[in-house]
Formats: structure tokens, C-alpha cells, sequence
């Protein structure tokens, strides 16, 4: 497969990427071999971009996967790997960066983030984390650095950040879980944000294409839609070979035309991990099929589902899935 530079950096990347998040505990929840033979798979098809993130708990797939594999630092055809973390202190990034290079066994890490970062208070109180990536960026430990954010205003506020290699937003046609401040954004609004980043040479890789699972029926669109606002690498969470199969199918211009995935057996699911227990899905759901389980948190009846979809674009966080 095709490699890319991705952006400013020295980083070359494929045109898409496998996000380790859906074979983790919050999501497939697959046995470690499993898991592993997953992200291998990716890697022996061409894929050479991997993103994880230290609140996913999916290191030890990618461990497992990559453990008869060794590479130099400059060989092109090791996988790049992408990680991140919540936390808003310097000591608590430190920990995170060690904890990383640890459980992947690595000295250096090609990138890592602050996870999903909301309006600019949060952008602000992360400073100490910032700073450490910063540190940490020259002593040679991380290649570059940056952010992941479902936010509009995030993105444009990185054009003028020098030291922000990476910017990884939310993107959609439908504008699924795009945010502006504490407001829904739009899918526009966000391409217009990336293109700023592009032209100011930011290395940009796009989430979330499928909208968590609820545009996969129109695949080529989806896909489309993301390569064409100019990102380096669409990244996407997959759990069967068969969809890999297809990804890279997509990626190397071989793909079937007419091809549309089977949904026909796919359910809608709330992502534990994200929800904020808001309660616009409830709300929003014709059927009475999301009801709050014991955390306060959104779940459904499958019983009732009638998988309609109509609580997708209510979520503020895009919690709901579809697998």
C-alpha cells in the first residue's frame, strides 16, 4: 500500500488506519489471541498506522500481535503506532507516555496525544500535559504530538499551535458527534477546520468516517466524504478480517464499485465508555428501547430496538454504535 508523509513530520503513513479501540473491553471485548490476530492481519494487508490510547486497555493486542516482529526506528515497514491519554497533569501524562513505551515494549513511540479534547477551559487546564508531550517530543521519546478532539473550535485553535504536529478529529458526512463548544458542529464547519490545519502542514488523520458503525450501508460515500476534506489517513475500528479485506480493497482502488456491506445483522449499542448519561437518546428513541441501567448510564433493549437510528445524531459524544 501507498504511504503518505504525514504532514510536517518525518512520519510516512498508509491512507488508512486500524483503530485498536473496537476489539477492546468496551466494545468486542475479544480474547487476546483474537485481538491480536486482528491487528495482524491489518498490519500482513499494507496497513501501517495503529491508534490506540492508554484509557482502551488494547496494548497487550498490539503487544501480542507485533511480538516476533522487530525493527529499527527508521524501517519503513514498521507499524506506526498512536496512542494518547485523558489525564490533564504533566506527572499523569509522564506515567502515561511509561506506561506505553512499557507495555509495548518500545523505547519511542511514533505519537502520542491528548485524548479527546473538548472547548478551550479543557485545552487550558491540560497545560501540564502539553507541556510534558512537549518535553518529551525533544529528549526523543515521542516523534510528534498533538491532539484528538471531537470539537471544531479545537481544531482550528491547533492551526496556530507550532508545536502540534497531529490533529485526529471526528469526521463525517452526516456530522455525527461533531461539536462546536457545547453545541452540535457540523460536518462542514469541521472540513473547513482541517483544511486550515492541512494548509499550516499538520499531519491529520479522521475518525469516526462510519459515524461509529451508523453509515457503514453507504461505504463508498463515507469514505469518500473523509479522503476528500485532505487527511493523511481515515482511520477505522474494525474486528473481521473481512472488513480489513474491504478497507484495503478501498485504499488500493480495487474495490468493487457496487460493493455495500452487509448491515442487515448489525445492532445499535451504547459505548459505556463514552456516554455521559445525558439522556438524548432516550428522549429521542420512537420505541422506548434505551432505558438508564444501573450507572445512569444509557443501554438497550435489543427486544424492542428497532434499529431506526434516530438517536445517533442526539448524542452529544457519539456514544451510540452500531456492530
Amino acid at each position: 500500500m501507498k504511504r503518505v508523509k504525514l504532514g510536517n513530520t518525518n512520519i510516512e503513513v498508509t491512507p488508512v488506519g486500524l483503530g485498536v479501540l473496537t476489539i477492546g473491553n468496551t466494545q468486542l471485548d475479544m480474547p487476546l489471541e483474537d485481538g491480536a490476530e486482528i491487528v495482524r492481519y491489518a498490519y500482513d494487508r499494507g496497513i501501517r498506522l495503529f491508534d490506540t490510547a492508554q484509557y482502551y486497555e488494547t496494548y497487550p493486542y498490539i503487544r501480542e500481535a507485533f511480538k516476533d516482529l522487530k525493527f529499527e526506528k527508521d524501517d519503513p515497514e514498521r507499524p506506526i503506532i498512536a496512542s494518547k491519554c485523558l489525564d490533564g497533569s504533566y506527572e499523569a501524562m509522564e506515567r502515561a507516555i511509561n506506561e506505553c513505551l512499557e507495555a509495548l515494549d518500545l523505547d519511542y513511540i511514533d505519537i502520542f496525544k491528548l485524548h479527546e479534547v473538548r472547548q478551550d477551559p479543557d485545552w487550558d487546564m491540560r497545560s501540564g500535559a502539553w507541556q510534558c508531550l512537549i518535553d518529551h517530543k525533544e529528549k526523543g521519546v515521542v516523534g510528534a504530538i498533538g491532539v484528538s478532539t471531537h470539537h471544531i473550535d479545537v481544531v482550528e485553535r491547533m492551526v496556530d499551535v507550532a508545536e502540534c504536529d497531529i490533529v485526529f478529529p471526528l469526521i463525517n458526512y452526516a456530522g455525527l458527534g461533531i461539536r462546536r463548544g457545547s453545541e452540535p458542529g457540523t460536518a462542514e464547519e469541521m472540513s473547513r477546520a482541517i483544511g486550515d490545519c492541512l494548509c499550516k502542514g499538520k499531519g491529520i488523520f479522521g475518525m469516526k468516517a462510519f459515524g461509529g458503525g451508523n453509515l457503514s450501508a453507504n461505504y463508498r460515500k463515507a469514505l469518500d466524504y473523509v479522503r476528500d476534506t485532505g487527511v493523511h489517513s481515515i482511520m477505522i475500528g474494525m474486528g473481521a478480517k473481512e472488513e480489513i479485506d474491504r478497507l484495503v480493497e478501498y485504499a488500493e482502488g480495487t474495490l468493487d464499485p457496487d460493493y455495500a456491506p452487509d448491515v442487515s445483522g448489525k445492532r445499535i449499542h451504547v459505548d459505556q465508555g463514552d456516554c455521559e448519561g445525558c439522556g438524548n437518546c432516550i428522549d429521542r428513541c420512537p420505541n422506548k428501547a434505551i432505558f438508564r441501567n444501573d450507572s445512569g448510564l444509557a443501554d438497550v433493549d435489543h427486544d424492542v430496538c428497532l434499529t431506526c437510528g434516530y438517536c445517533a445524531p442526539v448524542c452529544p459524544v457519539r456514544a451510540i454504535i452500531m456492530w
